[in-house]
């Protein structure tokens, strides 16, 4: 290290198990530290200074070689850093050549449900009517290839059904399963599926498909009777609890080959989150729930406020002292939200894009038309091309221009930008009317949310360090919970 002036790099000082850490902003990493550490990054505390004058500072209390040990190595990890080399905020890239991961098939845009607050229904929709209800099979194995090629060079792809309501279509679901695993094998490659179903349709046949096909399945369920049927009715306005419990039994019975998940959608009527994870997790049984905050105009009746946020945000975090003792001593709570970012913080994410849409996740709509993600299938002004023609890579390119994190001005300066950066698209679509915007209502909620994952990862860290081995073990086995 030379002896010209550093600084700190951006970061937040936290403690956790009695230590002391630092979150570096712009590597979304969490390193330990230790007394020596500590001192020597507050010595550069009021702004760039001669690290031989902060040696200098400290050589009374600590020895000199330990001194430059620790100051090399927070050298190397990005903690400190000389002013010309300071991480600022990356430029967009182009990323015409992105490999697909993951593709998204709308295999219906019929549901057999009338949810109050759904996206694709509801008057937030940005669908325009569609004219192909039901994808069918040429359209669905198109679809398969389309994954195959953009895909090349990836060993492991994923291939999702959604709705609509997705087993209104289990005929084509079946036929493109079985094809898309023999070409899967003849292509030297592993597709992973999963769906998501509101469960209405699960039937012993259906229930015997997914578990021989190792089809991960994502449940749509808001908790027990009182909250489900709250918004979640049949068109008569009858709730669909009592159809949904036994089958959804009958799946948690059977289907042992894949961990089931709940995705709950919460509202500012349905926001008791100790109690839905209690029923859907114990007395229900599922493996893994995960939350969402409905995505809707501030001026539905559902639509969450400040304070339903402020909520959110206290019940996520008696849950997440529940996932500390579970996981300390070795066992395991299906909090998905909680699991989710602890494996983006031990992997040391740090996004430019707030997901994969537009990159390596796309969404196909039943008549074949490519969009951003599933929950802009058909949508006219953010469709991408169709699985025949392929992508328009231009209009791509100008999706991504936006949404990158670059463009959102917003962000720049907020400490969790590499793990947010900015929010879903879709959300701030209908929002704000452009999918570019940062999803500004709830950024006190994320960053609340963020900071309590930092504080369980690093006592997981220094409690129980094996625990997180797990997570080198969840590619492939994870259903992602599309909402």
């Amino acid at each position: 290290m030379t002896n010209t002036g550093y600084q700190l790099a951006e970061m937040r000082r936290f403690s956790a198990a009695g230590k002391e850490f630092a979150f570096l902003i712009p590597s979304s990493s969490v390193v330990g530290l230790d007394e020596i550490t500590v001192a020597l990054l507050d010595g550069f505390k009021e702004g760039p200074r001669n690290p031989a004058a902060v040696v200098d500072a400290l050589i009374q209390r600590f020895d000199h070689d330990d001194l430059v040990d620790g100051l090399s190595e927070l050298h190397q990890i990005g903690a400190i850093t000389t002013p010309d080399r300071a991480v600022k905020i990356p430029p967009y890239r182009e990323t015409d050549s992105a490999p697909l991961s993951t593709l998204v098939l709308n295999v219906t845009n019929k549901c057999n449900l009338s949810c109050k607050y759904c996206y694709e229904y509801g008057e937030d929709k940005l669908a325009a009517p569609a004219t192909t209800r039901f994808m069918d099979e040429a359209t669905a194995f198109e679809s398969v290839e389309f994954l195959l090629q953009r895909g090349a060079n990836l060993p492991r792809l994923t291939l999702t059904f959604f709705g609509g309501e997705t087993l209104l279509n289990f005929k084509v679901v079946r036929a493109t399963v079985e094809y898309a695993r023999r070409r899967a094998r003849e292509s030297g490659k592993t597709i992973d599926f999963s769906l998501t179903t509101n469960a209405t349709l699960l039937t012993e046949e259906v229930i015997r498909f997914l578990t021989e096909n190792h089809v991960g399945v994502t449940i749509s369920i808001d908790g027990p009777k009182e909250l489900q049927d709250r918004f979640r009715t049949y068109s008569d306005g009858s709730g669909s609890y009592d159809n949904i419990l036994p089958r959804i039994k009958a799946l948690l019975t059977n289907h042992r080959t894949r961990p089931i998940g709940a995705r709950v959608t919460l509202t500012s009527q349905v926001m008791d989150v100790i109690r839905i994870f209690e029923h859907l997790s114990n007395d229900i049984g599922f493996y893994e729930v995960g939350f969402a905050p409905v995505t809707t105009s501030a001026n539905t009746l559902y639509a969450i406020g400040d304070s339903g946020f402020d909520s959110m945000l206290s019940q996520f975090t008696k849950l997440a002292g529940r996932y500390l003792e579970k996981a300390v001593k070795g066992e395991y709570l299906g909090f998905s939200n909680m699991t989710d970012q602890l494996q983006e913080i031990h992997t040391g994410v740090t996004k430019n894009y707030a997901c994969g849409a537009g990159l390596g996740l796309l969404g196909v709509s039943p008549a074949g038309e490519i969009s951003l993600c599933h929950r802009f299938v058909d949508s006219p002004d953010h469709k991408l091309g169709n699985i025949r023609a392929g992508i328009d890579e231009e209009k791509r390119k100008e999706f991504n221009q936006r949404t990158h994190l670059s463009a959102k001005a917003e962000c720049h300066t907020c400490w969790v930008r590499g793990m947010c950066s900015g929010g879903c698209y879709h959300e701030a679509q209908v929002r704000y009317g452009d999918i570019g915007h940062a999803n500004l209502h709830y950024c006190d909620w994320i960053r609340g949310w963020i900071d309590v994952c930092l504080h369980t990862y690093a006592e997981i860290a220094e409690k129980n360090p094996s625990f997180f081995d797990r997570f080198e073990e969840r590619s492939g086995e994870k259903t992602p919970l599309l909402r």
